[in-house]
């Protein structure tokens, strides 16, 4: 009998292990191939406009729990930046790249840390986006600020880049609680 209850609870574990693999995976593909359309359509502006690979990272956080959504944070702009490096127009940047992993990193962590309370209620959504914008926004812009003396860029252009992408942040506080709401909604209605 025990033997059963272990087997099954070995069974589920590595069900749930599997499926946040294959969402992890999918949002990592999504956040290189996002900015890729963003470019396409809308130039580099675009990109800094939309700020199109912080979509799957939230998406991340709010559905896996910080610890999956960390290495989505982390490994999105890598592995962007490792597949665009190949075509000759690396995104990010090498010299951004550092940077927008520690603040993807942050996006992933903190709305990673409102999972449970997202999983009980949809709402939740909303503040764990906000908060992980805030804090991931301020982390980029003081480690830009620490390591302005040997990097190519300043705070203050990286202050105008964080002021431009205004509009992306709205839409992404706005779209990703509706869609883990919408989300929440068909998996609760599908398990009763």
């Amino acid at each position: 009998m025990l033997d059963a209850v272990l087997t099954q609870r070995s069974v589920t574990a590595q069900k749930r292990i599997t499926l946040h693999a294959v969402l992890s995976v999918g949002l990592i593909a999504l956040a290189v191939i996002l900015p890729q359309i963003v470019h396409l359509a809308l130039g580099q502006p675009g990109g800094v406009q939309l700020l199109p690979m912080y979509l799957p990272v939230l998406i991340g956080g709010c559905l896996l729990g910080w610890k999956w959504a960390l290495a989505v944070g982390v490994l999105s702009p890598v592995v962007s930046f490792a597949i665009t490096s190949l075509t000759g127009n690396p995104m990010p940047a090498l010299a951004r790249l550092p940077f927008m992993a520690v603040e993807l990193a942050v996006f992933a962590v903190v709305s990673g840390l409102f999972c449970q309370k997202i999983a009980q209620n949809g709402l939740w959504a909303f503040p764990a986006v906000i908060c992980a914008q805030l804090a991931g926004r301020a982390v980029f812009l003081g480690s830009v600020a620490i390591c302005q003396s040997f990097v190519p860029f300043t705070t203050e252009m990286i202050w105008s880049q964080i002021v431009a992408g205004w509009q992306g942040l709205l839409l992404q506080a706005i779209l990703v609680p509706l869609l883990i709401i919408a989300l929440r909604a068909v998996l609760v209605k599908r398990h009763e």
